[in-house]
């Protein structure tokens, strides 16, 4: 038997319960962990209130990230073995798989061994942000020296991951935070410039910051209406990627600006790499690289101990996190 968060029913952080769970051997093409570090996301917040891209089936197991120690493997699995350290990638649906657990099944492809200059909270902390950031500025945007990318919601994890990335290949990360709280934070995780969107003019600090020439690639889970400021500052030919909902409403961007300059907008999500073999292998290869010579290297706001799941939940939902949470056992 083993602990194992589930909940049956849709709600707030306390509809989450641990319970002792018989975990069924690995089957085919699959590998069994035992977890030693939690990754906390905001899709499983997402997940738990039902407003994911699918609806929970009770009872529901949650959880992307996870990293351990392999217990065993199922047939046609020869990549690992019993005792390697390994972590999971976001690579499979809560239908199918969680990682909230102390021992847990995963896909094999959504396995990979982590590189020994990593802790296990931060091997658990690595894998979601990362391919989401990478997907996006170097698999579509394909950013290197002379880019500005403009990143929203910039101290989250994968704000912060973007951020990194855009430093490794030489692009020029503009942090976009809603106060000035987190400035001095910022600046020292690496961003080039911050901007409070709540207390100075976007319009005019991204043309200072870029000397009237814009910022060719946005990445931004919030949207809503101030997208149409966002807009005035992208060059001809600039990419917009809409990979969160966090605002809600619907993006507000004058035709004009889309015409005139030839401008994309596209959602984006982590799936457009992960359920792509070859678009995963590069993403690895890219992280794994950059975790091995320390550019890419997780933050981690607060560690919780997996018993308390709730507390670690309600305190991504207070938004006041520079970094990963994670949960230990």
């Amino acid at each position: 038997m083993s602990k194992v968060v589930v909940f049956n029913q849709i709600g707030g952080a306390d509809v989450l319960n641990i319970q002792d769970i018989q975990t069924p051997a690995p089957l085919a093409n699959d590998v069994q962990i035992r977890v030693r570090a939690i990754g906390i996301n905001r899709a499983e917040i997402m997940y738990r209130t039902g407003q994911y891209i699918y609806q929970p089936n009770f009872p529901a197991r949650l959880g992307y990230e996870a990293s351990g120690i392999v217990e065993a493997v199922g047939d046609n699995v020869h990549e690992f073995a019993p005792g390697d350290r390994v972590s999971v990638i976001p690579a499979f649906s809560f239908h199918q798989y969680g990682m909230y657990g102390e021992i847990v099944n995963a896909p094999a492809h959504a396995v990979v061994k982590h590189p020994e200059n990593l802790s296990f909270a931060e091997a658990a902390a690595s894998w979601m942000m990362y391919v989401t950031a990478f997907g996006a500025l170097v698999e579509y945007a394909n950013i290197g020296p002379g880019d500005y990318v403009l990143i929203n919601a910039a101290s989250s994890s994968v704000g912060l991951a973007a951020i990194q990335i855009a430093n490794m290949v030489g692009a020029t990360p503009i942090a976009m935070t809603r106060t000035h709280e987190k400035r001095d934070a910022l600046l020292q995780l690496g961003a080039a410039e911050v901007i409070a969107s709540q207390e100075q003019d976007l319009v005019a600090e991204i043309n200072r910051i870029t000397d009237g020439k814009g910022t060719r690639v946005v990445f931004d889970p919030v949207g809503g209406p101030g997208v149409a400021k966002i807009a005035q500052v992208m060059p001809a030919g600039g990419l917009f990627f809409q990979y969160g909902s966090l605002d809600g409403r619907d993006l507000s961007i004058p035709v004009i600006e889309i015409l005139g300059r030839h401008l994309t907008f596209r959602g984006y999500e982590l799936f457009e790499i992960t359920t792509d073999a070859e678009k995963l292998a590069r993403a690895k290869h890219f992280i794994l690289e950059g975790l091995q010579s320390g550019q890419l290297k997780p933050l981690i706001d607060k560690t919780f101990a997996f018993d308390d799941i709730v507390e670690a939940h309600q305190y991504m939902e207070a938004n006041g996190q520079v970094g990963k949470i994670v949960a230990t056992l």
